[in-house]
């Protein structure tokens, strides 16, 4: 008790300039630890643009394949991750049921299993002498070095990152909304989409953005069941194996500019709507 007392005297007999100037040198403190984990966080790309040889970029030969095939199947991956990534966040995020917590690791296991890992696990299931590759490949599907191996890789890369986002979307939507639209005579489909989906808009935002940068980006997955066709990570590894550093920064670069508007104009929108509120 004494040492309480003494210790909130001063606090309790400060005056209205000194707590001003205590809240001051509060706030200088935070905003300098975050502007530190800022610049921590941006070193590498500072690195990357102070190291660039601009005057001297080639792209490789292969490149712009591996432009094309990344940006074709990752818009293909995209699209199946939020068909059916959206009825399994949606389903988690309004039931509850028994079960539920296996359904929920089920989702998270390819999230928390390594990249690498994960593509040996793919393997195993789809690859040509599997329990599931052998019947998949007498009706002439192939899951190994295929464009549907390389798709399946990019969705289960990019799926529980979707599903993760979409589930915190569909639970900050108020069930007494989409209860007023139901007993206003709407049915649950054109409540789900004219209630629920435009409210849950911005972390369904999230969720795409989320999955269009993992599908995009993903190399462990894809390197061990699509090594062909090349996309942009598996050819980035390539230039480096074959020619050295320089020949990835062309890559490199062209990789955020395919891969960053999509995120940065959800990020707009989402500021957008949110200033409007």
């Amino acid at each position: 008790m004494a040492w309480s007392a003494v210790d909130t005297v001063p606090t309790a007999g400060a005056t209205a300039p000194q707590r001003r100037d205590r809240q001051t040198r509060r706030a200088w403190l935070l905003a300098l630890a975050g502007l530190s984990g800022l610049g921590f966080l941006s070193l590498p790309f500072v690195g990357l643009f102070i190291s660039t040889p601009w005057t001297q970029l080639q792209l490789q030969a292969g490149d712009v394949d591996s432009l094309k095939v990344s940006l074709l199947y990752t818009v293909e991956a995209l699209l199946i991750v939020v068909a059916f990534g959206t009825p399994v966040a949606w389903w988690l995020a309004r039931h509850t049921f028994r079960g539920k917590l296996l359904v929920e690791l089920l989702v998270l296991l390819p999230l928390l299993t390594p990249p690498l890992a994960m593509g040996l696990l793919l393997s195993m299931s789809y690859g040509p002498y599997s329990w599931l590759g052998q019947p998949l490949g007498r009706l002439g599907l192939s899951l190994t070095n295929t464009p549907a191996a390389f798709l399946l890789a990019q969705i289960y890369g990019s799926a529980p990152y979707f599903i993760v986002a979409a589930r915190s979307a569909f639970e900050g939507v108020p069930r007494e909304l989409e209860l007023i639209s139901l007993t206003l005579g709407q049915s649950p489909w054109r409540t789900f989409w004219r209630v629920t989906v435009p409210l849950a808009g911005l972390g369904l935002g999230a969720g795409v953005a989320l999955a269009w940068v993992r599908a995009l980006g993903e190399f462990g997955i894809v390197l061990i069941v699509a090594y062909y066709p090349q996309g942009i990570p598996v050819k980035l590894w390539v230039n480096l194996q074959d020619t050295g550093l320089p020949a990835v920064y062309p890559l490199l670069w062209l990789f955020f500019v395919i891969g960053l508007p999509l995120p940065l104009i959800l990020g707009a929108l989402s500021r957008r709507k949110q200033d409007r509120r």
